[in-house]
């Protein structure tokens, strides 16, 4: 099962209101594929790379467009801890543990 922390549900709100801004029908579209591209791990949960920043085989993240989608894989599941732009510094604190 995928779950999405509140802060990752946040940072999926405000790419749509950044992009919303000039576009509407693409701020929706690209909200869609970040959670579609997501639902692939509820059946392959080691698909995206181990995070470079961290080095935890347990927090890995998938691109799509300008993003990144990071998710920790846990007994029960995989939770989606943050969605950052590819230019933004990953710290740690960004994230939710």
């Amino acid at each position: 099962m995928v779950i999405w922390s509140d802060p990752a549900k946040a940072d999926l709100r405000s790419i749509h209101d950044v992009i919303a801004h000039d576009s509407t029908h693409y701020a929706k579209k690209v909200t869609q594929d970040i959670v579609a591209k997501s639902d692939v791990l509820n059946e392959l949960p080691r698909m995206g790379r181990v995070v470079p920043e961290l080095d935890n085989e347990a927090i890995r993240e998938l691109s799509l467009y300008s993003y990144r989608i990071l998710y920790e894989i846990r007994d029960h599941g995989v939770f989606i801890l943050a969605v950052i732009h590819r230019r933004r510094e990953l710290r740690p604190e960004m994230i939710e543990r």
